[in-house]
């Protein structure tokens, strides 16, 4: 037998501006320039359907940028438009579509592929980046507060098949991350919000001093105050890209995902409502069901268990949902989301859960009979707060 390591070595970018299209914003050209060569770039733009709704110049912009880049940028083609939103990573022929606007614009090794977009937009256009002449360059340009904090600045890309989350995908570190905090105007207030979550669960895994952060902000926060908003997607996307880089395992060869806390739970809610729950959403009563158990189980205390609760609360967020409680209460069917989260992975089930704010644990079961009863302490203390219909 012959074994050698094989050490390979990556920079992940992470950069914010506003605006990046507007005239003499030359962030995205700057982190391109670091190809390190001195040819031309072509590039070829994938924008999600729903962004050009809501940012109605947006392709007009984007072709005058790269005019104004000539002999140091090439935009191979028009923008491509294409359906974005979870339902968009549910239609395979798009991948075969986003492949064929690769290859009839010669997009090569040494080109581009520019993904502006939702989080499940970004999946979808990196996957088919990642596997066209075995991975091109892509840059993420993500537009929401969810994607721009936690997913769009990951190494992940996927695509939902058989009817489970993310069965087909790949790890490829992007070449860049522009994060263009003025997509974040144009959000609805339910999609501005989503973000936050996905910063309390990083800072409950990484970072007390951040939770409490998020805490003296938990009112700038509810009322979407753009100062507030952009901090914690700003720290969030920080605290994504060190563990990416710290911890060891950025292609989870193992079977833990810390940056999956509470996303058991909430993967099946996605499923079960027909997507119906945001990811955001179906987070936040997946963590809650996380913490819920922890504290009947003993591993986290009930002072720090409800401080949590109520921070997720007071930034807008419900921790029950009735799709917890599809299947009825001696068959929930949210409990199948364990043995998928098990096989997505292989091997051992592993979850993340949080015995104190800023630390997490993994365990490799999970006591169905608490998880239930965690589930009717949730519905209960949902009716507590709606009182009687």
């Amino acid at each position: 037998m012959i074994e050698r390591p094989i050490h390979l070595e990556f920079a992940h970018r992470v950069v914010f501006t506003r605006g990046a299209f507007s005239t003499g914003n030359a962030a995205l050209s700057d982190i391109l320039a670091r190809a390190g060569d001195s040819m031309t770039h072509r590039v070829i733009v994938f924008v999600d359907g729903g962004v050009v709704g809501g940012n109605q110049n947006l392709l007009r912009d984007i072709t005058r940028w790269f005019s104004a880049k000539d002999g140091e940028l090439e935009l191979a083609a028009s923008p491509v438009v294409l359906p974005g939103g979870e339902p968009c990573k549910n239609d395979w022929s798009l991948v075969p579509e986003i492949w064929a606007e690769i290859n009839r614009c010669k997009i090569d090794r040494h080109s581009f592929v520019l993904a502006i977009g939702g989080g499940a937009f970004l999946d979808l256009v990196g996957f088919a980046a990642s596997t066209a002449h075995r991975g091109v360059r892509l840059v993420r340009m993500p537009t929401t507060s969810l994607s721009q904090g936690d997913g769009g600045v990951g190494v992940k890309n996927g695509v939902n098949f058989f009817g489970k989350k993310n069965w087909v995908g790949s790890f490829a570190v992007p070449f860049a991350v522009v994060n263009d905090l003025l997509f974040l105007d144009s959000l609805s207030a339910p999609a501005r919000r989503a973000g936050i979550i996905e910063a309390i669960k990083v800072a409950l895994i990484r970072d007390r001093l951040f939770f409490e952060e998020i805490e003296r902000n938990a009112m700038q926060l509810r009322n979407l105050e753009s100062d507030a908003l952009e901090m914690v997607i700003r720290k969030s996307a920080g605290l994504h890209v060190d563990h990416i880089s710290t911890s060891g395992d950025p292609y989870e060869l193992g079977s833990a995902r810390p940056l999956d806390f509470g996303h058991w739970a909430a993967h099946k809610l996605e499923q079960i409502t027909g997507f119906s729950l945001g990811h955001g959403e179906a987070v936040a009563v997946g963590m809650a069901v996380d913490l819920v158990y922890s504290k009947r189980i003993g591993l986290i205390s009930g002072d720090d268990c409800e401080r949590i609760l109520c921070l997720i609360e007071q930034v807008g967020f419900n921790v029950f949902d009735d799709s917890l409680c599809s299947g009825g209460k001696d068959s929930l069917n949210v409990l199948k989301g364990l043995e998928e989260f098990r096989e997505h992975l292989g091997g051992q089930l592993t979850i993340t859960l949080v015995p104190e704010i800023g630390r997490k644990v993994e365990v490799n079961d999970m006591d169905e009979a608490e998880v239930s009863a965690a589930i009717e302490e949730l519905k209960g203390r949902d009716f507590a707060r709606k009182g009687p219909a």
